[in-house]
């Protein structure tokens, strides 16, 4: 019998010691990081409404109960039954019943009326019917991607449970090494924006941090071939941590299983739909832009099948040796900072990913305090000693200016904006201008992947700032549904009629101007004096967008503008407005760390150009007086 299965045994036995006679367990296993307990008392189960709270204490695991398979109510007399007991103002939208593991997923508009207070009528479901249930929202705006997502998962569900078999033995399997320490590798995103990578190392476990590609720079990738990583072969990796979707963090995922990874990747939620929705697009822009794709798209759904979803707060073992903790990381959807804690109190690790440390529009402002951090590998994208962002208040004053002046010479505005994050940003504060008046109402026509990325952000409202999840949840204050936005779907021929009509503010993919729609509407408005094009996202080294920013006014428009195709001269008005974007600035990274809780010893400034990560890391150390580094891709830092 293997280690692993002794401890379940193991187990087994204390749980049986723990709860009533008249409850029976049959079965304990491990689904990934979960304990998975089956009994064929599921009611009795759920009639203890603090039972599961004091096992999962007592032996430190994440516990769900599933019912025996063969003491389940038939699913029609189920359905009845919670249709019963959950108030009709839920508004259920869809019951799936799961024979296999006895679990039932309710698909409502207002989940927590499912879920009840502290839980009590997802435990009065389990004691009329026996069944386990597992609550999703429906999203307010219909996505397809979340709808393919939850379909997809729901095929694979029993592969899936394999696999999270497999990983879960691998999670608590026996420890072999007795030495101790800590390395990180740096594979990309060092002194550069884009293609983030790392690896963290100790005797008994590898997790890789993201693994992206670099904005305008198709042929740098991650360092992956090394020893660290991949070149002892994919899967002398355990773990992959994903922080956030965006592409200079994820684009590069799906390629592991190509490779031949098989392992878990850890993310929030919301940060697999976004990575399935712009990985996708990642291949198809690949394919309309004559390139190979670097993998295939059968890829990207292995890496979804593999996605555990973990949520803020929840502490998680990853491998035997690191437990796994995502905070909010304030920079966009289900954006966190990985935290690592190593060991039984041996070291503990931060990820920052990117980070927005003040509260915006869209999202609560990062979280900061740990219950101890060693070392924190810290985003410097904006970290220059002058990179100082608007005040998001005379940010949002001097868009409005540009749209009102636009507007008078019976313009319009071509704002080129990251899918995921900005446009939701920029969407808010065009609503409530309108509402308030303070510029005139208008069409905003959302091109490119904005409304399918706006409709993944009304599925998840609870990943929102609390004040817009609460008008979410009310579906006739949703800001998203406002009038005036429109979804561009009918290609070049609805584009003609936005150009030749009247004033209009369009919002477009890619916001670096990198390829996408956003190439279409400068062939249409780019050559208009009227027209406003208004940059309001960082715009890295090498992209189309940093050139048209610093003054270039003949660009090339064919293959994304690449460079091979057609040039156009430019005639309208560029303008840049600061202040939207989803990093910290300069203070808000140096407030960031000064008010951390605890505050490290160590900062390895990273994910920015070569003299912002020096600045920034000279700073920190003169201010506070901790070691700080502005390391390079490929250098090894060891702890301990």
């Amino acid at each position: 019998m293997s280690t692993v299965d002794t401890q379940l045994e193991e187990l087994k036995s204390e749980i049986v010691s723990e709860v009533p006679n008249e409850i029976s367990i049959s079965d304990v296993t491990y689904e990934g990081p979960e304990l998975v307990v089956y009994t064929r008392d599921p009611k009795k189960f759920a009639g203890d409404g603090d039972l599961i709270r004091r096992l999962a204490s007592k032996l430190r695991k994440r516990i769900t109960v599933r019912p025996d398979p063969d003491v389940l109510s038939v699913p029609d007399r189920a359905r009845e039954q919670i249709m019963d007991v959950v108030p009709e103002d839920a508004g259920i939208t869809d019951l799936d019943f799961h024979a296999d593991t006895g679990e039932v997923v309710i698909e409502a508009q207002k989940p927590g009326m499912v879920i009840g207070r502290h839980g009590s009528t997802l435990r009065e479901i389990t004691q009329q019917v026996g069944w386990t249930p597992e609550v999703v929202r429906t999203p307010p705006i219909e996505s397809s991607t979340v709808s393919n997502v939850r379909n997809f998962l729901k095929q694979e569900r029993d592969e899936r449970r394999d696999i999270l078999e497999r990983i879960g033995r691998q999670i608590h399997r026996e420890e072999m090494s007795d030495d101790e320490w800590v390395r990180i590798t740096t594979l990309g995103c060092c002194r550069e924006v884009g293609r983030a990578s790392f690896i963290v190392s100790t005797p008994e476990t590898r997790v890789l941090v993201d693994c992206g590609d670099k904005p305008g720079a198709e042929d740098e990738v991650p360092y992956l071939q090394v020893p660290e990583a991949l070149g002892s072969g994919a899967n002398s990796i355990d773990a992959v941590v994903l922080t956030h979707a965006h592409l200079d963090h994820s684009a590069l995922i799906p390629l592991l299983f190509k490779y031949g990874y098989d392992g878990p990747i850890y993310c929030t939620e919301p940060t697999r739909d976004l990575m399935g929705l712009l990985t996708l697009d990642y291949l198809d822009v690949a394919a309309k832009e004559g390139r190979a794709p670097p993998y295939e798209s059968e890829m990207v759904r292995e890496a979804i099948k593999h996605c555990i979803p973990i949520e803020y707060g929840d502490v998680t073992d990853i491998s035997p040796d690191i437990k796994l903790t995502l905070h909010n990381a304030g920079h966009i959807l289900g954006s966190s900072i990985a935290h690592f804690h190593i060991g039984d109190g041996l070291y503990n690790v931060a990820f920052s990913g990117d980070i927005h440390y003040t509260d915006t529009r869209l999202f609560n402002g990062a979280v900061n305090e740990f219950p101890r951090v060693e070392t924190l590998v810290l985003e410097s994208t904006y970290g220059g000693r002058n990179d100082y962002q608007t005040d998001q208040a005379d940010s949002e004053r001097d868009l409005k200016r540009v749209i009102n002046e636009a507007y008078d010479r019976d313009g319009k505005v071509l704002i080129p904006a990251f899918a995921v994050g900005r446009s939701q940003e920029i969407m808010l504060v065009l609503e409530e201008a309108m509402r308030s008046g303070d510029i005139p109402e208008m069409p905003v026509h959302l091109d490119g992947m904005i409304w399918e990325a706006t409709a993944i952000h009304t599925t998840y409202p609870e990943y929102l700032r609390d004040d817009l999840r609460d008008r979410i949840f009310h579906e006739d204050e949703n800001p998203f549904l406002a009038d005036q936005f429109n979804h561009i779907d009918g290609g070049e021929e609805e584009r003609q009629e936005v150009a030749d009509g009247g004033p209009a503010i369009i919002l477009s993919t890619s916001g670096m101007v990198t390829g996408g729609p956003i190439m279409s509407w400068l062939e249409h408005l780019g050559t208009d004096p009227d027209t406003s094009m208004v940059f309001v996202g960082y715009q890295a080294q090498g992209t189309l967008g940093r050139r048209i920013q610093n003054g270039w006014d003949e660009i090339p428009v064919g293959n994304g503008g690449r460079g091979r195709g057609d040039t156009l001269t430019l005639n309208c008005n560029v303008e840049t407005v600061d202040g939207f974007s989803g990093h910290a600035d300069r203070q808000g990274l140096e407030n960031f760390v000064k008010t951390m809780n605890p505050r490290p010893e160590k900062v390895l400034c990273v994910h920015g150009d070569e003299s912002s990560t020096q600045d920034l890391s000279s700073a920190l150390y003169h201010e506070y007086n901790m070691r700080t580094f502005a390391p390079k891709n490929l250098e090894t830092f060891r702890f301990l």
